[in-house]
Protein backbone atom coordinates (compact mmCIF):
# COMPACT_ATOMS: atom_id res chain seq x y z
CA UNK A 1 0.00 0.00 0.00
CA UNK A 2 1.38 3.18 -1.01
CA UNK A 3 2.27 5.20 2.57
CA UNK A 4 1.11 8.64 1.05
CA UNK A 5 -2.56 6.70 0.94
CA UNK A 6 -2.11 5.22 4.81
CA UNK A 7 -4.62 6.27 6.72
CA UNK A 8 -5.21 5.40 10.54
CA UNK A 9 -7.67 2.70 9.83
CA UNK A 10 -5.57 0.93 7.87
CA UNK A 11 -2.72 0.81 10.72
CA UNK A 12 -3.01 -2.47 13.65
CA UNK A 13 -4.21 -1.15 16.68
CA UNK A 14 -0.98 -1.27 18.80
CA UNK A 15 0.41 1.32 16.31
CA UNK A 16 -1.80 3.63 16.64
CA UNK A 17 -0.41 6.45 19.27
CA UNK A 18 -3.79 6.67 21.44
CA UNK A 19 -3.82 2.80 21.71
CA UNK A 20 -0.25 3.19 21.89
CA UNK A 21 -0.37 5.75 24.90
CA UNK A 22 -2.38 4.08 26.91
CA UNK A 23 -0.50 0.53 26.31
CA UNK A 24 3.02 2.11 26.73
CA UNK A 25 2.70 5.44 28.33
CA UNK A 26 3.49 8.37 26.95
CA UNK A 27 7.16 8.86 27.30
CA UNK A 28 7.39 5.81 25.25
CA UNK A 29 5.35 7.89 21.65
CA UNK A 30 7.47 10.30 19.38
CA UNK A 31 6.55 13.59 18.64
CA UNK A 32 4.92 13.23 15.84
CA UNK A 33 2.76 10.69 17.57
CA UNK A 34 1.77 12.84 20.87
CA UNK A 35 1.23 15.25 17.98
CA UNK A 36 -1.09 12.90 16.11
CA UNK A 37 -3.21 12.42 19.39
CA UNK A 38 -3.62 15.92 20.12
CA UNK A 39 -4.73 16.05 15.88
CA UNK A 40 -7.09 13.54 16.26
CA UNK A 41 -7.62 12.91 12.66
CA UNK A 42 -5.70 12.95 9.45
CA UNK A 43 -6.75 13.77 6.37
CA UNK A 44 -8.25 11.99 3.43
CA UNK A 45 -5.14 10.18 2.11
CA UNK A 46 -2.76 9.97 4.86
CA UNK A 47 -3.17 9.07 8.44
CA UNK A 48 -2.74 11.58 11.81
CA UNK A 49 0.56 10.39 12.47
CA UNK A 50 1.89 10.96 9.01
CA UNK A 51 0.25 14.54 9.09
CA UNK A 52 2.08 14.87 12.09
CA UNK A 53 5.40 14.21 10.60
CA UNK A 54 4.85 16.95 7.73
CA UNK A 55 3.98 19.15 10.43
CA UNK A 56 7.11 18.80 11.95
CA UNK A 57 9.24 18.66 9.16
CA UNK A 58 7.88 21.70 7.26
CA UNK A 59 8.21 23.75 10.21
CA UNK A 60 11.44 22.36 10.94
CA UNK A 61 11.01 20.79 14.24
CA UNK A 62 9.17 20.67 17.04
CA UNK A 63 10.59 24.17 18.88
CA UNK A 64 10.36 25.78 15.78
CA UNK A 65 5.98 24.41 16.26
CA UNK A 66 5.88 26.39 19.62
CA UNK A 67 6.23 29.76 17.77
CA UNK A 68 3.79 29.10 15.02
CA UNK A 69 0.47 31.25 15.01
CA UNK A 70 -2.79 30.06 13.79
CA UNK A 71 -2.56 31.31 10.19
CA UNK A 72 0.81 29.72 10.15
CA UNK A 73 -0.86 26.62 10.95
CA UNK A 74 -3.75 26.89 9.26
CA UNK A 75 -1.22 27.94 5.93
CA UNK A 76 -0.24 24.36 6.29
CA UNK A 77 -2.17 21.65 4.02
CA UNK A 78 -4.00 19.91 5.85
CA UNK A 79 -4.46 21.91 9.06
CA UNK A 80 -7.84 23.83 9.20
CA UNK A 81 -8.85 26.31 11.64
CA UNK A 82 -10.36 23.68 14.10
CA UNK A 83 -6.51 21.53 14.01
CA UNK A 84 -4.81 25.09 14.46
CA UNK A 85 -6.82 25.91 17.52
CA UNK A 86 -6.16 22.37 19.12
CA UNK A 87 -2.47 22.71 18.52
CA UNK A 88 -2.10 26.11 20.25
CA UNK A 89 -4.36 24.98 23.19
CA UNK A 90 -1.83 22.24 23.72
CA UNK A 91 1.38 24.51 23.40
CA UNK A 92 0.11 26.54 25.92
CA UNK A 93 -0.71 24.09 28.26
CA UNK A 94 2.79 23.06 27.89
CA UNK A 95 4.14 26.48 28.22
CA UNK A 96 1.98 27.31 31.36
CA UNK A 97 3.00 24.16 33.04
CA UNK A 98 6.84 24.85 32.09
CA UNK A 99 6.60 28.63 33.76
CA UNK A 100 4.83 27.30 36.50
CA UNK A 101 7.11 27.39 39.61
CA UNK A 102 7.54 25.97 43.13
CA UNK A 103 6.60 28.61 44.49
CA UNK A 104 2.98 29.08 43.54
CA UNK A 105 2.41 25.21 45.78
CA UNK A 106 0.83 25.82 48.68
CA UNK A 107 3.37 25.10 51.59
CA UNK A 108 2.57 23.26 55.15
CA UNK A 109 4.69 24.54 57.73
CA UNK A 110 2.45 24.47 59.67
CA UNK A 111 -0.93 22.51 61.01
CA UNK A 112 -3.18 25.68 60.31
CA UNK A 113 -2.07 26.37 56.88
CA UNK A 114 -3.74 22.49 55.85
CA UNK A 115 -6.61 23.60 58.29
CA UNK A 116 -7.12 27.06 56.33
CA UNK A 117 -6.79 25.00 53.44
CA UNK A 118 -9.60 23.10 53.75
CA UNK A 119 -12.03 24.87 56.57
CA UNK A 120 -14.29 26.82 54.43
CA UNK A 121 -14.95 23.70 52.31
CA UNK A 122 -15.27 20.91 54.64
CA UNK A 123 -16.37 22.98 57.29
CA UNK A 124 -20.35 22.50 56.61
CA UNK A 125 -20.31 18.87 55.18
CA UNK A 126 -23.03 16.68 56.07
CA UNK A 127 -20.93 13.52 56.45
CA UNK A 128 -17.27 12.73 57.01
CA UNK A 129 -14.81 13.30 54.13
CA UNK A 130 -11.37 11.98 54.78
CA UNK A 131 -8.67 13.85 52.71
CA UNK A 132 -4.86 13.40 52.19
CA UNK A 133 -2.71 16.16 51.45
CA UNK A 134 0.28 14.71 49.91
CA UNK A 135 3.75 16.72 50.04
CA UNK A 136 6.97 17.28 48.25
CA UNK A 137 10.29 17.54 50.31
CA UNK A 138 9.80 20.88 50.38
CA UNK A 139 6.22 20.31 52.21
CA UNK A 140 4.54 21.92 49.39
CA UNK A 141 1.08 20.10 48.21
CA UNK A 142 1.53 18.28 45.22
CA UNK A 143 -1.56 16.67 45.53
CA UNK A 144 -5.07 15.83 47.27
CA UNK A 145 -7.59 13.10 47.18
CA UNK A 146 -10.73 12.45 49.56
CA UNK A 147 -10.27 8.47 50.29
CA UNK A 148 -13.16 8.46 52.20
CA UNK A 149 -16.95 9.48 52.63
CA UNK A 150 -18.74 8.65 55.86
CA UNK A 151 -18.57 7.32 59.50
CA UNK A 152 -14.47 7.30 60.07
CA UNK A 153 -13.68 3.87 60.72
CA UNK A 154 -10.76 1.64 59.72
CA UNK A 155 -12.74 -0.51 57.70
CA UNK A 156 -13.11 3.11 55.33
CA UNK A 157 -9.75 4.48 55.50
CA UNK A 158 -7.34 1.65 54.57
CA UNK A 159 -3.52 2.36 54.85
CA UNK A 160 -3.19 0.54 51.42
CA UNK A 161 -4.93 2.95 49.62
CA UNK A 162 -4.06 6.24 51.89
CA UNK A 163 -0.23 5.22 50.67
CA UNK A 164 -1.23 4.02 46.98
CA UNK A 165 -2.37 7.37 46.41
CA UNK A 166 0.44 8.93 47.92
CA UNK A 167 3.21 6.84 45.57
CA UNK A 168 1.08 7.26 42.67
CA UNK A 169 2.10 11.52 43.08
CA UNK A 170 5.78 10.79 44.38
CA UNK A 171 5.07 12.08 47.76
CA UNK A 172 7.29 12.54 50.03
CA UNK A 173 5.28 13.03 53.64
CA UNK A 174 1.42 13.58 53.64
CA UNK A 175 -1.11 15.25 55.70
CA UNK A 176 -4.91 13.68 56.87
CA UNK A 177 -7.50 15.82 57.31
CA UNK A 178 -11.18 14.57 58.22
CA UNK A 179 -14.05 16.59 59.45
CA UNK A 180 -16.45 16.06 62.03
CA UNK A 181 -19.90 17.09 60.84
CA UNK A 182 -21.12 18.24 64.25
CA UNK A 183 -19.05 20.99 64.24
CA UNK A 184 -16.82 19.68 67.37
CA UNK A 185 -13.55 18.52 66.34
CA UNK A 186 -12.54 16.70 69.47
CA UNK A 187 -10.95 13.81 68.28
CA UNK A 188 -12.88 10.22 68.50
CA UNK A 189 -10.40 7.30 69.53
CA UNK A 190 -11.02 5.92 65.97
CA UNK A 191 -9.72 9.13 64.78
CA UNK A 192 -6.49 8.15 67.29
CA UNK A 193 -6.33 4.66 66.44
CA UNK A 194 -6.49 5.19 62.85
CA UNK A 195 -3.62 7.47 62.97
CA UNK A 196 -1.21 5.54 64.83
CA UNK A 197 -2.54 2.66 62.11
CA UNK A 198 -1.66 5.39 59.60
CA UNK A 199 1.64 6.16 61.07
CA UNK A 200 3.13 2.66 61.77
CA UNK A 201 2.22 2.14 57.91
CA UNK A 202 4.22 4.98 56.60
CA UNK A 203 6.94 4.09 58.44
CA UNK A 204 7.03 0.81 56.73
CA UNK A 205 6.82 2.67 53.35
CA UNK A 206 9.10 5.66 54.02
CA UNK A 207 6.08 8.32 53.62
CA UNK A 208 5.87 10.39 56.95
CA UNK A 209 2.69 10.98 58.52
CA UNK A 210 3.18 14.72 59.67
CA UNK A 211 -0.66 15.53 61.14
CA UNK A 212 -4.32 14.47 61.13
CA UNK A 213 -5.95 17.58 61.48
CA UNK A 214 -9.65 17.69 62.35
CA UNK A 215 -12.46 20.37 61.33
CA UNK A 216 -14.79 21.43 63.37
CA UNK A 217 -17.68 24.57 62.51
CA UNK A 218 -14.70 27.12 62.41
CA UNK A 219 -12.26 25.30 64.53
CA UNK A 220 -9.49 22.64 64.47
CA UNK A 221 -7.82 20.40 65.77
CA UNK A 222 -4.45 18.95 65.00
CA UNK A 223 -3.69 15.24 66.70
CA UNK A 224 0.74 16.27 66.15
CA UNK A 225 -0.25 19.18 68.65
CA UNK A 226 -1.84 17.40 71.24
CA UNK A 227 0.67 14.77 71.23
CA UNK A 228 -1.86 12.35 70.29
CA UNK A 229 1.22 11.17 67.60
Amino acid sequence: MNRERLVLRDVPNEDRPRERMMTIGAEALSHAELLAILLRTGTRNESAVHLASRILSSCGGLRNLTDMSLAELTAIRGIGPAKAVQLRAGIELGRRLSQSRDEDRLTIRRPQDAADYLMEEMRYLKKEHFVCLFLNTKNQVIGRETLSIGTLNASLVHPREVFRAAMKCSSASLVCVHNHPSGDPSPSPEDIAITERLCKAGELVGIDVLDHIVIGDNRYVSLKEQGLM
